[in-house]
């Protein structure tokens, strides 16, 4: 499907797509999908007032601090999309500029990704596919390259020595291919190579999340982040769930 956009559109511009993200419950799909309201202004967690608060207020209503290396504690930039290629994210260069391409389940991810991308000044479409997904495109940019350039061995897509994984990243790739399986979570994984899964599995590790590789399913392989105190640690990591996700799908601090 073409794509629009040289996606060079700085990140404080509003960036448009080709086409509007898919209904939450789009025909075809085996399952009801629910969304989260949007914050009203003078709600907690809203800032639209009075301007960001210092301890921000989850959905559960509890303060929550900041937590160091957490996806709320810098700028986002492209280099947050290496999260996507810890899962089942793809890059493909074309001449001097490069593409990120994901596979996702469901409707929430496209609107979730799209937003996320937008933040990073990159711009995104996405399309159906033949067995009821949908594949979510970057354009061809140079704001990818750099990306490329440290995943791509060949024909082969492997994590950059010292790979590390922070809240903003395991955001991305939560919103992608991360899926509740109380009280654990499952993070998919993407490609055949055990290496890969690896490093990444160490980078998981170092973030304080040891996870389990699980390799069976018609889904393919995933790490199990197992028990309720690694799963708040996720949730303290990847911050506050997206107005898209439905509440279920997303990890919570209690």
């Amino acid at each position: 499907m073409p794509l629009s956009g040289s996606g060079e559109t700085p990140a404080a511009q509003p960036l448009p797509v080709s086409f509007p993200p898919p209904a939450e419950t789009p025909p075809g799909l085996p399952r009801s999908r629910r969304t989260g309201r949007r914050p009203s202004p003078g709600d907690p967690g809203d800032d639209s007032v009075d301007g960001p608060t210092t301890t921000p207020v989850d959905a559960t209503g509890y303060d929550r601090q900041l937590v160091f290396f957490g996806a709320e504690t810098g700028e986002p930039s492209v280099a947050d999309l290496a999260g996507l290629l810890a899962g089942p994210g793809e890059v493909h260069r074309m001449g001097g500029t490069a593409r990120l391409s994901v596979v996702v389940e469901a409707a929430w991810r496209v609107h979730v990704l799209i937003g996320e991308l937008a933040q990073r000044g990159v711009q995104s479409t996405w399309a159906p596919t033949e067995d009821q997904r949908y594949v979510v495109r970057t354009a061809y940019t140079r704001m990818i390259v750099p990306l490329a350039a440290a995943w791509l061995r060949g024909p082969t897509q492997q994590p950059p020595p010292g790979f590390q994984l922070d809240g903003r990243r395991l955001r991305l790739w939560l919103a992608a291919a991360g899926v509740a399986d109380p009280p654990d979570f499952l993070l998919r994984l993407g490609g055949d190579d055990p290496q890969r899964w690896a490093t990444v599995g160490a980078a998981l590790a170092t973030a304080g999340l040891t996870g389990e590789l699980v390799e069976a399913g018609p889904d393919g392989p995933a790490y199990r982040i197992a028990g309720r105190s690694r799963t708040r640690r996720l949730a303290e990591l990847v911050g506050e769930r997206p107005p898209a996700s439905p509440p279920t799908a997303w990890p919570t601090r209690i």
